[in-house]
């Protein structure tokens, strides 16, 4: 059976954001058969599914260790730790910001559908690039046991408690981006502008300790820095940063509110512009 096919058996009715019972079910569903397609895509050779999966994130942070640790000298101990533990968590919100600006205008056909409930075009993208940062966890815990650490318990709930505000935060920025770039078609240039800047404002290449303590604070008003920060203290060092999780929770809630907002004011108008 098609997914289209398999897609029109799970709308019964006319779904939105918010709804009913019923309604969150028809979407669950609709979301688990859009995310089996992309997985089974992604990994349908499973082994080298998964090892171009984690392949992008490793080839840059060798790159950035050449770069940084060899040329440029930088005396940082458990350097490439540094780079492992922040560029995985960075790729999955880099790639589901710069993949959100084409979701709607890039699945026009199944956006125009009335019953279909579109927030489940980049809810599936995020949680796909979730999973993906997932099955990296294993990587990290390698590059650990190589420089003589090893996972702490704290992941046991440091690790869902972050993959949530971090869920939050993209979904609700991917929502943003995709309603809006309808009426703006420029804006995923200006998204992937964003995302250089942010990348180098954002401790990934570099600890926290280099940034002079003058202005050390100002880091929580780059909303992926506490984030980053987060992952990499709990991948590391086995501690859970409780002040920066609420900063990312506010983050995330303040995303989420934003995109539900800016989705329901514009997605009845979705069809007219595809």
């Amino acid at each position: 059976m098609s997914v289209s096919q398999r897609l029109s058996e799970k709308k019964g009715g006319t779904v939105s954001h918010f709804g009913n019972a019923r309604n969150w079910e028809n979407q669950r569903d609709i979301l688990f058969v859009l995310l089996q397609k992309e997985l089974k895509v992604r990994y349908n050779n499973k082994l080298l599914g998964y090892l171009w999966s984690i392949a992008n994130p490793l080839a840059s942070a060798f790159v950035y260790f050449v770069a940084f640790k060899i040329l440029m000298r930088i005396n940082v101990p458990d350097y490439p730790l540094i780079l492992i533990s922040s560029v995985f968590p960075w790729q999955w919100m880099s790639n589901s910001i710069g993949s959100s600006p084409n979701m709607f205008v890039g699945n026009s056909s199944i956006i125009k559908k009335v019953n279909f409930p579109r927030n489940i075009v980049p809810l599936c993208m995020v949680s796909n690039h979730m999973i993906h940062f997932l099955m990296s966890v294993p990587v990290i815990t390698l590059f650990l046991f190589m420089y003589g650490r090893a996972p702490t318990l704290t992941w046991l709930y440091g690790v869902p408690l972050l993959v949530m505000v971090h869920f939050a935060m993209a979904y609700g920025i991917a929502l943003t981006l995709a309603s809006l770039n309808l009426f703006f078609r420029d804006l995923e240039r200006l998204v992937h502008i964003v995302l250089n800047f942010a990348f180098y404002l954002t401790p990934i290449l570099y600890p926290v300790e280099t940034i002079p303590e003058r202005i050390r604070h100002l880091l929580v008003l780059n909303p992926f820095a506490p984030l980053i920060i987060s992952w990499r203290e709990l991948f590391i060092y086995g501690s859970f940063n409780w002040a920066y999780w609420l900063i990312c929770a506010g983050y995330g809630a303040l995303f989420l509110t934003i995109g539900t907002f800016v989705y329901r004011r514009l997605s009845w108008k979705f069809a007219e512009v595809l």
